[in-house]
């Protein structure tokens, strides 16, 4: 190869880097992975880091009653600067309360804990075992339990909320309507404590079990007769006395429709309780629009922090 053929071929080489860096390159597509869990931003759901582990301390395996014979808990998440308040989440996915160590779940609460919030993460008798019915009973026994406890976990009982999302969200409508002052006459000497609250977040909640439920197949949680509706749908059940409840729903949702909130919201609406009906265009349940991981996960993330707003309104 003489020296002209060289420098020419050199030039092409350089001309077509040139014109490749020139050229825009199409951005891949991040993979979507799917809805995410119960609304949680894809970072809480990722272990905590050393310096967040040293912001809490728990209190574990709280024994708050028994369902055939098999233990009722609830963990305790106590932040080191605590503002006296308590937030109670309602583990629960399609009524399937899943128990996981404190330490694995610690990311999922840091917002409230850094806003010196002590958490409860309550659990209820679980599916398949267990049906819906059951996981009322189960969380208004805790909500006892844990108004009763709290000045024991540096917290006031006046000063307690409940969130959830889908089956916890309808147990935390559950806890904003069915709540009550105790039976001065129950057996159980638990169930003479009251189990009012004074605010509650439902990430798209089930509100009238019957209109959501009725006519599909009977499996799991749902696995239970059409006559127990009227007595597990809160909305049947909104009174003037209901805490002030902050539903957050999205608009393209087909497991819980948006219905169900709005009906929720006009109720609360006619009875006079404070409550607040916030909508997030074209998301699923679970906040979750399909190819946009990057809106599903902000969806998440505003979701969080507007509990976290509601409760430091309400709360402190």
């Amino acid at each position: 190869m003489t020296l002209k053929t060289m420098a020419v071929a050199a030039c092409a080489i350089l001309l077509a880097a040139a014109s490749s860096a020139q050229t825009p390159q199409t951005p891949q597509p991040s993979a979507d992975p799917g809805p995410t869990l119960s609304g949680y931003p894809r970072n809480a759901l990722r272990a905590p880091t050393p310096a967040e582990l040293k912001t809490a301390t728990y209190v574990r395996d709280v024994i708050y009653g028994h369902h055939d014979g098999m233990a009722l808990t609830y963990d305790v998440f106590k932040p080191k600067r605590a503002n006296g308040a308590l937030v109670v989440n309602m583990v629960s996915a399609g009524w399937h309360s899943d128990w996981g160590a404190p330490e694995t779940r610690q990311a999922r609460y840091q917002l409230l804990l850094d806003r010196g919030f002590t958490v409860v993460a309550l659990y209820h008798g679980s599916a398949p075992r267990f049906k819906v019915p059951d996981a009322v009973k189960d969380v208004q026994l805790g909500l006892r339990h844990i108004k009763l406890h709290a000045k024991e976990y540096g917290a006031n009982p006046d000063r307690i909320g409940v969130w959830g999302a889908s089956a916890g969200g309808h147990l935390a409508l559950v806890a904003a309507t069915m709540a009550d002052d105790g039976d001065p006459t129950a057996a159980n000497p638990l169930e003479r404590s009251g189990n009012r609250v004074r605010a509650v977040v439902a990430y798209y909640p089930p509100a009238d079990l019957g209109l959501l439920l009725k006519g599909r197949a009977k499996s799991g949680a749902i696995d239970f007769d059409d006559s127990y509706f009227p007595s597990v749908s809160p909305i049947l059940y909104v009174d003037g006395k209901d805490s002030p409840t902050l539903i957050l729903q999205g608009d393209a949702d087909k497991t819980v429709p948006l219905a169900q909130a709005e009906a929720m919201h006009a109720a609360f609406d006619k009875a006079g309780v404070e409550n607040k009906l916030k909508v997030f265009a074209g998301a699923d349940h679970d906040f979750y629009v399909k190819g946009d991981p990057a809106k599903t996960d902000g969806y998440c993330t505003e979701a969080m922090t507007d509990m976290a707003a509601w409760f430091d309104q309400h709360l402190k």
